[in-house]
Formats: C-alpha cells, sequence, structure tokens
C-alpha cells in the first residue's frame, strides 16, 4: 500500500479583508487494487461526506450520447444484493443523502450521513459501485425520464445554449458530444450498453473514494481496503484520449431556429483554459469584472443600464485538457442587434479601455471574499477533491489561490487578457426567430442554421 501524506492546515487570518484559506490537511492512498483513496478529518459536525469518482464521461460515449450519465444515475438502481428500494429506504430512514451525476469527464456517487450510520451505508454505497444491478425495470423507467427531459429542454434555449455551443466549437471531437444524450441516442441504449460501460470504466484504478468529515483516518483507511477489496479490473486500462480542441479558424455563427421564439439566447466566445492552467486563478478575477458577479460590466450594461435583458454573464468553462470561454445572455426579439452590439462592445473594453485599478481591486476582493465559503463543508470538500483527481488539479493551485489574486496587477491583467480571452474570430450560437435575425446573424461570421425541432445539437447530415 502506497502512503502519501499532505500536510496544510486550514488557516483563518486577516488579509486583505478576507480569510486566508490553504486545504485541510487529507491522506492520499492507492490500494494494491489501483484504487485512489483521499481521506480528510473534520470533526466540527458528527457527519461523513464519501464521493466516488470515476474517470469517465460524456467524452467516452463514442456513437451513444447520454450512456455515460445514464450508466452514472443507474448506479442508483440497486445493487446485486439489494433492491433500489432496500437502499432507498436505508438512506431515507436515517436521514442520509445519495445522489449521482455525470458530466463530459467524471461520474459520481455521492452521499452524506450521520457518523454513527456509516457502518451501515458505506457497504451499501460500494456495493451500486462494484456490483449494480442495472435492474432491468428500473433502468426502463429512467430511461423513460431521461427521454422526457430531453424532450422537453428545447422548450428553453437557454437549456440548451451551451450544448449547441459546445457542438460547435468541438465538432466531431470527444468534448462535443452532449452529456444527456439525444432522443435517438437515449432510445437506442439497451441494459447490455450500460452494462458494458460500466464494465470498461469502473474499475478501481480509473476511480478514486473521497472521504471526509468525522471519522478516525486509519479506521476509514481499513474500512474502505475491506469493503473495496475485491474490486478488481478486468482488461487493460482505459487509454488517456485526446478530447479535442476548439476550432475557431475563422467568425462563424450558428443560427438554431426556433419559430416560436419571442426572445433570443446567445452565446459568444472561443477557446478558454484547462482546469490546471496556471493562470485559472487571475482569471477568476478578470472574468469577475466582465461577466461573474451582478455589478459586472456585462451585467451592468444589458441588465442595469440598457433593461435588454433581465441578466448577462460570462465565464471559463474548464475541461481537463482545455476549455472554452463564452458571454451569454437573452433578449427580446427586437432587441436582438442591440443586445449583441452592446454585449460585443462592452467585451472589447478589455482590450480598448482595460481594467482600471480600482475595479480591479473591487474583484480581487470580491473573489477572495466569495472563495473561503465554497469550501466550509464536508461534501463540498469532498467535491473539491474528486475534481482535482480528475482535472490533475494539484493542492498548491488552492493553497495559493489568495497569493495569486492578490498579485494580479492592471498590468498583469492587460497581458492575461491578450493571451487568453478570445478577440478574434469569435464563435456565436444564436437561438431564436430565423426569419427575423438572419440578416443580423450574417453580419458575425458564416453562418450556419440548425432547425431546434431537430434531434441532437449540430447540423443534421444530408
Amino acid at each position: 500500500m502506497k502512503m502519501i501524506v499532505s500536510a496544510g492546515l486550514l488557516a483563518v487570518a486577516a488579509h486583505a479583508g478576507a480569510a486566508e484559506f490553504r486545504l485541510p490537511a487529507f491522506e492520499t492512498t492507492k490500494l494494491p487494487n489501483g484504487l485512489t483513496v483521499y481521506l480528510m478529518e473534520r470533526h466540527e459536525a458528527p457527519i461523513i461526506a464519501v464521493r466516488t469518482v470515476v474517470k469517465a464521461g460524456s467524452v467516452n460515449d463514442g456513437s451513444q450520447p447520454g450512456l455515460a450519465t445514464l450508466t452514472a444515475d443507474a448506479t442508483l438502481l440497486g445493487s446485486t444484493q439489494h433492491s433500489k428500494a432496500d437502499i432507498d429506504k436505508a438512506f431515507d430512514f436515517r436521514g442520509a443523502m445519495l445522489a449521482a451525476s455525470g458530466s463530459a469527464e467524471q461520474l459520481t456517487l455521492d452521499a452524506d450521513f450521520a457518523r454513527e450510520d456509516a457502518a451501515e451505508l458505506m457497504p451499501l454505497l460500494a456495493e451500486m459501485v462494484v456490483s449494480p444491478s442495472f435492474d432491468a425495470a428500473e433502468l426502463a423507467k429512467l430511461q423513460k425520464r431521461r427521454l422526457i427531459g430531453l424532450s422537453q429542454a428545447k422548450e428553453a434555449p437557454r437549456n440548451v445554449v451551451k450544448a449547441y455551443y459546445n457542438s460547435m466549437l468541438f465538432g466531431s471531437s470527444p468534448y462535443a458530444i452532449p452529456e444527456r444524450g439525444t432522443i435517438a441516442s437515449m432510445t437506442a441504449l439497451r441494459q447490455q450498453d450500460v452494462q458494458g460501460f460500466h464494465q470498461r470504466y469502473y474499475r478501481p484504478d480509473n476511480a478514486a473514494i473521497v472521504v471526509v468529515g468525522d471519522f478516525k483516518t486509519a479506521d476509514m483507511k481499513a474500512r474502505i481496503a475491506s469493503l473495496y477489496a475485491n474490486w478488481r479490473a478486468t482488461g487493460p486500462a482505459p487509454k488517456t484520449q485526446d478530447n479535442g480542441k476548439v476550432n475557431a479558424d475563422k467568425a462563424r455563427v450558428w443560427l438554431v431556429n426556433k419559430p416560436d421564439a419571442i426572445e433570443t439566447t446567445f452565446m459568444i466566445g472561443g477557446p478558454g483554459i484547462a482546469r490546471n492552467d496556471p493562470d485559472y486563478v487571475p482569471l477568476q478575477v478578470l472574468n469577475t469584472v466582465m461577466g461573474g458577479r451582478f455589478t459586472s460590466w456585462l451585467n451592468d450594461e444589458l441588465r442595469v443600464n440598457s433593461g435588454l435583458t433581465y441578466g448577462a454573464r460570462s465565464e471559463f468553462a474548464t475541461l481537463s485538457q482545455t476549455g472554452v470561454f463564452g458571454i451569454s445572455s437573452f433578449t427580446a426579439l427586437p432587441n436582438t442587434k442591440p443586445a449583441l452590439e452592446l454585449a460585443l462592445k462592452t467585451y472589447n473594453r478589455l482590450w480598448d479601455k482595460g481594467i482600471h485599478a480600482a475595479t480591479l481591486e473591487s474583484a480581487k476582493a470580491y473573489v477572495k471574499g466569495q472563495y473561503p465559503p465554497r469550501f466550509e463543508t464536508s461534501s463540498q470538500l469532498a467535491s473539491l477533491l474528486g475534481d482535482m483527481f480528475v482535472s490533475n488539479v494539484g493542492r498548491e493551485q488552492i493553497d495559493n489561490f489568495m497569493r495569486d489574486v492578490d498579485a494580479l496587477t492592471p498590468a498583469r491583467a492587460k497581458a492575461l487578457a491578450e493571451r487568453h480571452f478570445p478577440r478574434k474570430n469569435l464563435q456565436m450560437v444564436l437561438i431564436g426567430k430565423a426569419d427575423a435575425i438572419r440578416p443580423i446573424a450574417a453580419a458575425y461570421g458564416e453562418v450556419t442554421e440548425l432547425d431546434i425541432n431537430a434531434d441532437g445539437f449540430g447540423p443534421v447530415a444530408k
């Protein structure tokens, strides 16, 4: 058993108006079967949070979009030893939380429960991960619910604009695969597909168990080792694959026609950064200025000053290998042109006027004030450790967050804006009434028209 002990303490100290933050001490262990285990003791409350993380997601769906996230959700359907009803009853009776989720690059099973319930509930969690039943009847019901969700999602363009945006930016590469799948792909999935995905990716050398809360590390380590001792990988480990890069070789517009739309929903942007990029922290500050808080430039201009929308924002959506930057908002159909013009004019302030020192200091104080509360609970810390495992983020990015925010100067902000915010060949998705906004779309790049009623989130093959 290989053991690495990570030193670090949660320290609180007055510093530039915000609490200093360092990741609490935790221990990382790798079991003989390859399973990575993170153990972080916290004794403020008699609660334990467990997060199982599998390094897989929609990027591994191949020609079956939705398979990875369906598999993740299906781990809640019972194990070969206990039915879904048994497991639901065990968690509900104790007031415990149990949830599963999936995204582009990770699949998780989460639970929060009282310390005294660990002996009863942790074996059930292990069963759900190692030997899920994927009961056919329960899986069919889950699949039906997913199909209903997919059929309703496009009624609200804000639910799906990111799926179109990712499809546009990443083309045919794995990062373009819609996490929830399409109606056709979800309809085609069968029990054996889910079983096969589980066999390929739910394996100890491709997963981590994160436990945070009120326990003794030695005791929990022994418990985990016992519960997962017989989990064995079959066949070679999944190979690292190239999940794609943003295609932004020219300005493009995807005009998604929603004939009954009375609003236009839009995203504008281009390439971003990976989660472990060394500039990740200062870019959080710059994005706060641009569109990361209520008093951001975008929200001020599009909502407060002009009344063109009820909200506007921007973000660097990070992935393990790359990421995207996007400005998003919506506006009444007649206001489409002025809203787009104002969004782009506001965005160009980054280069036209730069960020003044006072604005930068305000954003730095805001970001530092928001940071510690993000990691107050055991479940929040378990989620953070899981993300670090999947995205290869070292604790130094967390521990140095406040320092790196403080180090940001107007000159460095200018350099970062030049380096990371996409300025040329902007990519744009417009969802609205095409007949009304087609001439507007043409002003921003090569237009490709899509029908929102078509299945999926990309152009239909002819």
